[in-house]
């Protein structure tokens, strides 16, 4: 690459560019072992039984609270919910314009309309320029972009792969009771952190609130700048565990891979004790904590586990020896998540720097 202005690129809107259908399906279309995935205005991709779409495209969620609107590339069978866009290409390269239409994000968020729910209606993207060069470069630029995103997935696996290691030598250990153990409250080896943001101390820290971790992982790879959200900010630090505490069944729970800033909404949970963080991070992030936590939240539509509540949990954990000789086991294959972690979140953000330089030609391929 280098440092020369591209020409000839031609400056078109987006329906001249793309097809727009939507999805036909309910939020509540999910289901725990689908089979297909299905693309929501949520960051998560959740799963359902039924595929309505066959084909190559961007999934672009059409509301959100924040205006934060997912974005996805996929290609395969997959299903969609009502408000959800289906963007297929008509004769370009689909994965540029998944890059081109990440980079109008924040132009997206400030057209959105709507006051308490933000909305991207059909007419406002219609309307969004896009610039367009051949379709050679277009995909020269595709594949030096989507090589970030392929590193970001082989180290989600990875990471998954841990998650599941540690989540079967804590039962192992607790529930086969091939140690000693003792059985205790949440509360007595976890407490509650809540450190206020200060705006000119803690501006430039990133913000992870629960529309940005990701459903049944410990990682952290999206984040937003803390000057998204205006009110009820709070920090965490490295190797705190982020907890979702409205609408726990999500499974939002996170082990902080660096320090940042996040909502009231997110329990920030340190251990008592530096001894007891390894095991605590296991309980938290086990499905049985998740279920217990789903099973005493109060409220309907958008139901909170109280943090007074949650400390009254019953966990078994190892007790003595055994407890030293856990965390001697399980510490590095944390420390290794929140190194993969760490890494995801460097070439997020080197991804991030790219894609305004090639996809508006600032820079030739």
């Amino acid at each position: 690459m280098t440092n020369q202005t591209v020409q000839k690129w031609n400056m078109v809107t987006l329906k001249d560019a793309v097809t727009f259908r939507t999805g036909k399906l309910n939020s509540n279309a999910a289901t725990k072992n689908g089979k297909y995935p299905f693309f929501t205005c949520s960051q998560d991709v959740y799963k359902t039984d039924t595929y309505s779409f066959d084909t190559e495209c961007v999934l672009l969620g059409g509301n959100n609270a924040d205006a934060i609107y997912p974005i996805f590339y996929f290609k395969g069978k997959f299903d969609a919910y009502q408000r959800t866009y289906v963007i297929e290409s008509k004769d370009n390269n689909i994965r540029f314009l998944y890059y081109a239409l990440t980079e109008k994000l924040n132009e997206l968020r400030s057209r959105s309309t709507g006051s308490a729910t933000k909305f991207l209606t059909l007419k406002i993207l219609n309307q969004i320029p896009v610039s367009l060069p051949d379709y050679s470069t277009q995909h020269r630029i595709a594949d030096i972009l989507s090589s970030y995103d392929d590193l970001i997935s082989i180290n989600n696996e990875r990471i998954a792969i841990l998650e599941q290691l540690v989540i079967k030598i804590y039962e192992e250990w607790c529930i086969k009771e091939k140690a000693e153990t003792q059985t205790i409250t949440l509360g007595e080896i976890a407490s509650l952190v809540r450190k206020k943001y200060d705006e000119a101390r803690d501006n430039k820290l990133p913000l992870v609130d629960m529309s940005r971790m990701k459903s049944g992982s410990l990682s952290m790879t999206n984040y937003g700048s803390a000057s998204e959200l205006s009110t009820s900010r709070i920090l965490f630090e490295i190797n705190d565990i982020l907890f979702g505490s409205i609408r726990p069944y999500l499974h939002k729970v996170a082990l902080a891979a660096f320090s940042g800033v996040t909502n009231t909404s997110v329990f920030v949970i340190r251990a008592v004790e530096k001894r007891f963080q390894p095991v605590l991070v296991v309980i938290l992030f086990r499905k049985e904590t998740i279920q217990w936590a789903t099973q005493y939240s109060t409220g309907t539509k958008m139901p909170v586990i109280k943090w007074d509540y949650l400390k009254t949990m019953p966990i078994i954990i190892p007790s003595g020896k055994y407890l030293e000789r856990f965390t001697e086991i399980i510490s590095p294959i944390l420390e290794h998540i929140t190194t993969l972690s760490r890494e995801n979140r460097g070439l997020k953000t080197s991804r991030d720097l790219l894609i305004p330089k090639l996809v508006n030609a600032e820079i030739k391929v």
